[in-house]
């Protein structure tokens, strides 16, 4: 049993005065007692807010709803909720009202990126799929507030064929990435179809779930839960764990049972002010991510949603804890740091610089000492010259199927062999209309 046991039990009799605790661990009993209101909040925390501030909240909640597991609740410090990453990232803050110039209701263009309802198809050969719109817990931070929390905007059956039916009729796609809201929220019946109708694709290779429910609602990954995706290997889960502190003996727990069905785990964090924007904290998630098999993934810079400035932290914290990451801890604990472009331009990696400068035959470099050292580029590099006749190459692609043939974007156009492209022109340049 967790060391805030005796919390949770004194949540679950306020909840329900005979309640017992073996409850608390139904999933479906932690939704059904999910906190949607400041009332209850108040009640189940024991706090009290004043008049002014709790009128400002409400007025929040009318952006956007209120949901919090007594689970997450549960790791809330009561003594110090104002600081707490738990209660920040849960409860609703007046500061969501600010809504700068720069923020945008669908930061990412998902909706634009969108060919069918409930695809968004960004990158060539993956798409992701967004078959929930609802959470078990509405993360203050979320990048869809837009659609989240919307019970009348929950996809049909209907609208979820329709996007299989856009993955069957486009070859290129090879992963789909089921999304929402959470997708961990559907029941097992439901989401054992969607996975069957998915998996029945021949060019369909992996697909990928994004749930928060290890976080928010550990007692979600049940058994049978577990026995359906192990049906449909190779399936990938990533999660999001944004502070150590939600790594308890539950979702422990949860983690296990996802790797020992044979899952890979990954995890996706957000850079967030006041949580997790201090290099000890990060390095301290990852290696606790890693003890429990959760590889981690991706360091997101804070969206340009609606209402999120107060969460944003300067690119260069971001920096900073990459800096405090790469070379001090394994490799394999170390997440990509990463930017998710404005208006549709993906995630755009964004590291230290570790070459100091370069000729034709030497590259300088440093490492996360501040050592200043060379790489001696060959004297006799034969290069590999590519049309894309493979058939004739030098190089071995012998496959046992044939190899995806491509047409190279963006930088690796310029970089390509094949392709006569010499640079690449923005759309609307000024200079290049000047000439036509």
């Amino acid at each position: 049993m967790e060391k805030s046991s005796k919390k949770q039990k004194e949540i679950a009799s306020k909840i329900e005065p005979e309640e017992v605790l073996i409850k608390w661990r139904d999933w479906n009993w932690q939704l059904k007692h999910s906190i949607q209101d400041i009332e209850t909040f108040e009640k189940l925390l024991g706090i009290k807010f004043e008049l002014t501030e709790k009128k400002k909240l409400e007025e929040t909640l009318e952006l956007f709803p209120l949901s919090i597991t007594p689970y997450y609740l549960s790791l809330i410090d009561a003594d110090d909720f104002r600081n707490d990453p738990i209660y920040l990232q849960s409860f609703p803050s007046p500061e969501e009202l600010i809504i700068s110039s720069d923020e945008f209701e669908d930061p990412l263009s998902e909706d634009k990126d969108s060919p069918v309802e409930g695809i968004t198809h960004r990158y060539p050969d993956r798409v992701l799929f967004h078959i929930s719109n609802v959470c078990s817990m509405y993360c203050r931070h979320c990048t869809r507030k837009r659609k989240v929390g919307d019970i009348d905007c929950i996809p049909g059956k209907e609208k979820i064929l329709q996007g299989i039916e856009y993955i069957k009729n486009t070859p290129e796609i090879r992963d789909v990435l089921l999304s929402g809201g959470d997708p961990l929220m559907l029941s097992d019946e439901y989401l054992d179809w969607i996975l069957s109708e998915i998996t029945q694709i021949p060019h369909v290779e992996v697909i990928r779930i994004g749930s928060r429910m290890p976080v928010v609602l550990p007692y979600r990954i049940t058994d049978e839960l577990v026995d359906i995706l192990k049906k449909y290997h190779p399936i990938w889960l990533n999660t999001h764990f944004n502070h150590p502190r939600e790594v308890t003996a539950s979702s422990k727990q949860a983690l296990k049972k996802l790797a020992d069905a044979g899952i890979p785990l990954g995890n996706q964090s957000v850079l967030l002010a006041g949580v997790n924007d201090c290099p000890r904290i990060m390095k301290k998630l990852v290696h606790k991510l890693v003890q429990n098999r959760v590889r981690p993934y991706y360091l997101y810079q804070c969206d340009l949603s609606e209402g999120l400035s107060h969460f944003r932290t300067p690119v260069g914290k971001g920096i900073e804890i990459m800096e405090n990451l790469i070379g001090h801890t394994s490799g394999f604990a170390v997440p990509t740091y990463v930017i998710d472009a404005p208006h549709g331009g993906g995630k755009i990696p964004v590291m230290p610089n570790y070459i100091i400068s370069w000729s034709t035959n030497r590259v300088v470099l440093r490492n996360y000492e501040g050592v200043i050292t060379t790489y001696k580029e060959p004297d006799a590099y034969v290069k590999a010259y590519c049309d894309r006749k493979c058939g004739d190459c030098r190089l071995q692609l012998k496959l046992d199927d044939d190899a995806t043939e491509y047409k190279g974007t963006g930088i690796a156009k310029l970089l390509a062999d094949y392709d006569d492209a010499t640079s690449l022109v923005p759309e609307n340049n000024e200079r290049m209309e000047r000439r036509i």
